[in-house]
């Protein structure tokens, strides 16, 4: 008689998924902060404020997911959780590191922006298919894509929409328009390339994106 083995909260597997998908949301990050662009969702209101307070945005993207942890715990499980609030934490600490040890001499605002959107859209896909999210409003994408099947990407272009309002107010006009350009690369990467139904985050507490094991009969 075979008996249920728990399923374990991170797998090798799982792990080089979730640190790929953190430099590379980090390195997004970088770039974007670097040409003063923001994004969509949690990160462009990180970066936003960070712009305007005397905070990094690596804390303000912290305190700004803390209530979207809390639902992710309650709708998609501890397993979900958990690894949400490792690859959170690691985003913010990457963001605040990686400047450290990257110079950019001559960085164009396009460059930044295509570069920014292609690294934050591959992190993000890595990440969602390890069974865990950004935090933020990635979340609230990943569950109505889960019940309703609406893709989580074109779900994100509708958040952005309100963020860009605001980052109107604070960015000059063409930051702003490259800054629309790096999100609708990210978005669209995601909405190309990923599908809820082929991952992790298909099923709360459970990553399908790790190998499966070979059955003993």
């Amino acid at each position: 008689m075979s008996t249920t083995q728990p399923k374990p909260l991170l797998t090798l597997f799982d792990l080089q998924g979730l640190v790929f998908g953190v430099l590379m949301c980090s390195l997004g990050v970088v770039f974007l902060k670097a040409a003063g662009l923001v994004t969509g969702q949690t990160a462009g209101i990180a970066l936003l404020l960070s712009y305007v307070l005397p905070l990094g945005f690596g804390p303000l993207f912290f305190m700004i997911g803390i209530p979207f942890l809390i639902l992710a715990w309650s709708k998609r499980g501890a397993v979900f959780a958990l690894r949400t609030v490792m690859v959170v934490l690691g985003i913010s600490a990457g963001a605040q590191i990686l400047p450290h040890y990257l110079n950019f001499d001559a960085l164009h605002i396009g460059v930044a922006a295509l570069l920014g959107g292609a690294c934050s859209g591959a992190g993000l896909i890595a990440i969602f298919r390890h069974n865990a999210s950004a935090g933020g409003m990635t979340i609230l994408g990943i569950i109505i894509e889960h019940r309703t099947g609406f893709k989580a990407g074109w779900f994100q272009l509708g958040v952005d929409a309100c963020v860009f309002a605001a980052a109107a107010l604070v960015l000059s006009p063409e930051q702003l328009i490259y800054s629309f350009i790096g999100a609708m690369f990210t978005n669209l990467c995601i909405v190309w390339n990923f599908d809820v139904a082929q991952s992790g985050t298909g099923r709360p507490g459970y990553g399908r994106a790790t190998p499966k094991e070979p059955s003993a009969d």
